[in-house]
């Protein structure tokens, strides 16, 4: 796993506070996708378990996995007590195991891609189902957002993560579901995207920004100058997107 992955831990504290959780809708849908009962669930990159809550309180019995203790330090205070936690990286994660449900909330990208498609099936029961969520947090107001821009250019050209594979932000389908597509273990792949906006203050926003890989890579000094000049910039509350883009897929039957 990137070095990048493992600097959330550091932060774990301020994710919680301020990372946006997830609609009760992103479970409807992907429960109604799996077209039956959904018994156990596995999470890659749990974080401090904002999607475990989402699922565990359909009755599902969810392990939560992440390599980053601090993170699942964090985890443990705000989830159910039956909630199964294990300190792995999805790659160390046994094949043994096999779930209902296998899914990653804004995480997918810190895996390794070799045999990554190959790995999720194998968690999966034979008819089980695979989901990966996620999206940028974004200023509304576009002024706004050419405003935080200009303001950390001088030490940060972008905050965002690329697509893994390349792909356009036009195009149709995303990542991963263009991987998923393509991959022998999955079908049925669908995309689906949840519209959020949230207001928040900008101090809110600020913290924010102090959980994002891109800022938690600055040195410290650099860091809270970056985040002094975006204060600087933006009025006393704001309105972030917050679309959660959906990807679901069934493990493909084997030969």
């Amino acid at each position: 796993m990137p070095g990048r992955a493992l600097s959330f831990g550091a932060a774990a504290q301020a994710y919680e506070r301020f990372r946006p959780g997830y609609p009760e809708e992103l479970a409807d849908l992907v429960l109604a996708y799996a077209g039956r009962p959904v018994r156990t669930a596995l999470e890659i990159g749990a974080g401090t378990g904002k999607a475990t809550r989402l699922f565990a309180r359909r009755g599902i019995t969810v392990t939560a996995t992440d390599p980053d203790a601090a993170m699942l330090a964090e985890l443990r205070r705000h989830v159910p007590a039956d909630v199964r936690v294990r300190q792995a990286a999805f790659e160390e994660l046994p094949a043994g195991e096999r779930h209902d449900l296998v899914y990653a909330a804004a995480a997918l990208h810190w895996t390794v891609p070799d045999r990554r498609w190959e790995r999720v099936a194998a968690l999966l029961a034979p008819d089980g189902v695979f989901a990966s969520f996620g999206g940028p947090l974004r200023l509304a107001d576009p002024a706004l957002r050419d405003a935080v821009a200009a303001a950390r250019a001088e030490y940060l050209a972008d905050d965002e993560i690329p697509s893994p594979d390349g792909t356009s932000p036009a195009a149709e389908m995303q990542w991963p579901g263009t991987e998923l597509r393509a991959s022998e273990w999955f079908t049925d792949v669908r995309q689906t995207a949840i519209e959020r906006r949230i207001p928040m203050s900008a101090d809110d926003l600020v913290g924010l920004l102090s959980t994002v890989s891109a800022y938690l890579e600055l040195p410290p000094p650099v860091r809270e100058q970056v985040f002094r000049r975006v204060r600087d910039v933006l009025p006393g509350t704001v309105e972030v997107t917050a679309d959660v883009t959906v990807h679901l897929a069934r493990r493909a039957p084997q030969p």
